[in-house]
């Protein structure tokens, strides 16, 4: 199943986030992959294409789980929480007392007391210019001796709190679109995580910036949302768990900071955005610049991520054949030059359109080594035709199953 392992291979994992989905009814009981042009994703598919488990059960089916497991780290041992990979991104150092909190800037229609429905998880795309002084605001205004507040980027910004409440209950932003969240917001007894949040709600309801965007039909961004807390985790690196240097690119502070805990070089794109106007191009020629000294690099698209989220099916459709025009397309060219490579594609985990969040479906993967591809159809310029594809269809009727996520990077590298 591995095949012959070469001196001086090249080994690439190409992450589409969130790519996999459930037919829909909008799209004749299609998936956005299945009605997606994605033939270089297909060439792949059709040397060996599966399904793994890359959220274990009873785990939280967030992009920090699933890219643990895609990268060969097992969660059940390795995970404490999201925050702590955002703090390793941005460069800050968390002490053991210390605990970090995921602070999403968001919308929240607070209608009344009784009814404050999660509008928008990200301010409706809210740009690094407009979070900014925000941020400053709210480090004035809520930071303590025992919090302190960092910017991110865009809406996704990080709270540090000395011992701080880890055992409060959290939720995912993403995971209660359109939900009234009074219930939560007005629990009791009250949660001190609750109450930072409803601190936060003056200093940004009358902000120059909402005020602002709302003047130009914009979201507001009127409240922080906590979640994804955890402390400081220790794992071994990629280079001692399987010999080989690496290096990671992705425009979501929480990916790059899963590649610093794990040793990955991390990889700036300019242009990289994380969302659907992303430097796609960008991350495929700074990839393989960056393997003529690295053996691995972790590529990270989180735009069909985004799309899904929100809802919008065509979007989706258009961030998946980008990741696979723009990004895999280029890469399988590039790589043409190695003597030898490897190439993993996965989606990290399933975001249902219907759903707008993660579910912990096992998700579709597919990977080919350069003598492979060799043997492999060209890519089609038809959008259907026969032949297996990358979808969710082919991967489970496959057969090629993982229960375990975190044991498909060892197989892929020829280290099982």
């Amino acid at each position: 199943m591995t095949g012959q392992v070469h001196q001086n291979e090249k080994y690439v994992l190409l992450v589409g986030d969130g790519m996999a989905d459930y037919p829909l009814p909008q799209l004749g009981q299609k998936t956005p992959l299945e009605v997606a042009h994605t033939p270089h994703m297909d060439r792949i598919a059709a040397c060996r294409v599966g399904l793994a488990r890359t959220v274990p059960r009873g785990m939280p089916p967030g992009s920090d789980v699933a890219n643990l497991s895609l990268l060969g780290y097992d969660p059940l041992a390795y995970h404490t929480g999201r925050a702590p990979f955002e703090a390793a991104s941005m460069g800050v150092d968390l002490t053991p007392e210390e605990v970090a909190f995921r602070m999403n800037l968001i919308t929240l229609d607070r209608r009344s007391d009784q009814e404050m429905v999660m509008i928008s998880h990200s301010s409706g795309d809210l740009s690094t210019e407009d979070a900014l002084p925000l941020v400053e605001t709210l480090q004035q205004a809520l930071a303590t001796p025992f919090i302190r507040i960092h910017a991110g980027v865009a809406y996704r910004h990080l709270l540090v709190w000395k011992d701080g409440p880890e055992a409060s209950r959290t939720i995912p932003p993403h995971d209660v679109l359109d939900q009234n969240m009074a219930p939560y917001l007005n629990g009791d007894p009250p949660d001190p995580v609750v109450d930072l949040i409803r601190r936060s709600w003056p200093f940004l309801t009358d902000h120059p910036v909402n005020q602002k965007r709302e003047q130009l039909g914009l979201k507001a961004a009127n409240s922080i949302w906590l979640w994804g807390q955890g402390r400081a985790l220790q794992i071994p690196s990629f280079q001692d768990r399987f010999g080989l240097t690496g290096g990671g690119i992705s425009a979501v502070d929480l990916l790059r900071g899963i590649g610093v805990y794990a040793g990955l070089t991390p990889i700036r794109v300019e242009g990289a955005t994380g969302y659907l106007d992303t430097n796609y191009a960008g991350k495929a020629e700074e990839a393989l610049k960056a393997l003529d000294g690295l053996d691995f690099v972790f590529v990270h698209v989180e735009a069909p991520d985004e799309a899904s989220h929100n809802g919008n099916i065509e979007a989706k459709i258009e961030a998946i054949e980008a990741v696979d025009e723009k990004v895999l397309g280029r890469l399988l060219k590039g790589l043409e030059h190695f003597d030898h490579y490897r190439i993993l594609v996965a989606s990290d985990h399933f975001t249902p359109i219907v759903k707008k969040t993660h579910t912990d479906d096992p998700t579709p993967f597919a990977w080919a080594t350069k003598g492979e591809l060799a043997l492999a159809p060209e890519p089609s310029s038809r959008r259907e035709g026969g032949g297996t594809r990358f979808t969710e269809e082919f991967a489970s009727a496959s057969g090629l199953y993982l229960d375990k996520g975190h044991e498909l990077m060892p197989i892929f590298l020829g280290r099982a």
